[in-house]
């Protein structure tokens, strides 16, 4: 059995068992958590009462955070043509056709996204078996797959991230920095979690969201009311 810290048991100490919190308290709490030397990125986890296994119950999709992530994405784009000249005037860091499609099959990964133009889809396709497992293959359903370049990497450079189901039903993503304010990372929980629910498969009856819970890369976990979060965010779409 790994050997708890002393810092990570005060951490846990400072979490109320069985009790769930509103968005602001924890996010004011995973902030006053953040007690690691570097700057820690805040995660969502959000279990869903989907099944994975089935296609009608796969939950993938995209959002462009308000205050984005606190990470400046180095963006790989796969184009042929003019869309390349396109993707580097908009910033893009990485800008190739078949020959960087070669070289992604080969190990280069120097990247943390990838957006292509339909075009370049038959020569990229066989890089599912590299990206995929990476989650960063590109996908019309994203927006990843596009021949408007410019608009995909300006939404990726502003913050857009990607969200999907694993195979035990839950999402993960980094949604912020602890250095973020606390209205800056609220507005940020309850961005993904509207984007989650309009993602919600038509397939599926019962509850939805069953879980969500906040912590930092060193954290420990802060439970939510699941039911007023979805509230709250209910009230700030309408």
């Amino acid at each position: 059995m790994a050997k708890v810290s002393k810092r990570f048991k005060a951490l846990v100490a400072n979490v109320e068992k069985d009790k769930f919190y509103t968005i602001d308290e924890a996010v004011a709490l995973a902030k006053k958590n953040a007690t690691a030397k570097f700057d820690e990125s805040l995660e969502i986890h959000v279990k869903l009462g989907v099944d994975p296994r089935h296609a009608d119950q796969q939950v993938r999709s995209t959002i462009v955070l308000p205050f984005g992530t606190g990470k400046t994405k180095k963006v790989c784009v796969l184009a042929l043509g003019d869309k390349q000249a396109e993707a580097k005037e908009a910033g893009a860091d990485i800008v190739g056709g078949e020959d960087l499609v070669a070289e992604i099959a080969k190990g280069f990964l120097d990247f943390d996204a990838v957006i292509a133009t339909p075009d370049i889809m038959k020569a990229a396709g066989r890089l599912g078996k590299v990206l995929g497992p990476r989650n960063l293959m590109p996908s019309a359903k994203t927006g990843s797959v596009t021949f408007d370049i410019a608009e995909a990497v300006k939404e990726v450079k502003a913050g857009k991230v990607e969200f999907r189901v694993d195979k035990s039903a839950i999402i993960h993503n980094a949604i912020g920095k602890a250095s973020f304010s606390a209205d800056q990372l609220a507005a940020n929980v309850k961005a993904i979690l509207r984007a989650i629910i309009k993602a919600r498969p038509s397939t599926i009856k019962g509850t939805y969201i069953k879980g969500v819970s906040l912590t930092t890369t060193m954290g420990a976990g802060i439970a939510l009311d699941t039911a007023l979060a979805q509230k709250e965010v209910s009230e700030v779409a309408e």
